[in-house]
């Protein structure tokens, strides 16, 4: 199994008290002979008619000297992680949290808004000392 990012826990707790269940920690996939892991997978309940909303979270930490490095790294393993989600579990929907400044400095420059756009990147920013999560990017 890979190891924790270093924000594992900051976005875990931030998911528990915005009120999902984590369900699996990591979230295991298996497509061929190929094993994943997906670092979170979480329910929450919604509204009785509506049943349950499932996600996956892969973390990224951007934390290597190179951001671009490590937005490559991230893209990458988001849109594998999602096509083998949409194949086994499509109620999932996954998500690729990154810290609030990481955010900010790369996700809002064009770089980042044209991964956004065109990759369908769905975003769970937040804000690893508060432990909260400042927004979801559908």
């Amino acid at each position: 199994m890979p190891a924790k990012d270093i924000y594992h826990d900051a976005v875990k707790n931030a998911l528990i008290q915005e009120g999902w269940i984590i369900t699996d920690d990591p979230l295991h996939l298996k497509w061929g002979q190929k094993d994943m892991y997906v670092d979170l997978g979480a329910k929450q309940l919604l509204a009785a008619e509506q049943g349950t909303k499932k996600i996956a979270v892969e973390i990224k930490s951007f934390v290597s000297p190179s951001e671009m490095a490590d937005l490559k790294d991230a893209i990458g393993g988001f849109i594998m992680y999602r096509a083998v989600i949409n194949r086994l579990e499509p109620e999932r929907t996954l998500y690729l949290a990154v810290r609030d400044t990481v955010f900010v400095t790369l996700f809002e420059e064009p770089i980042g808004t044209l991964l956004i756009e065109t990759e369908n990147l769905k975003l769970l920013v937040f804000n690893p000392e508060t432990e909260r999560i400042i927004q979801w990017i559908p």
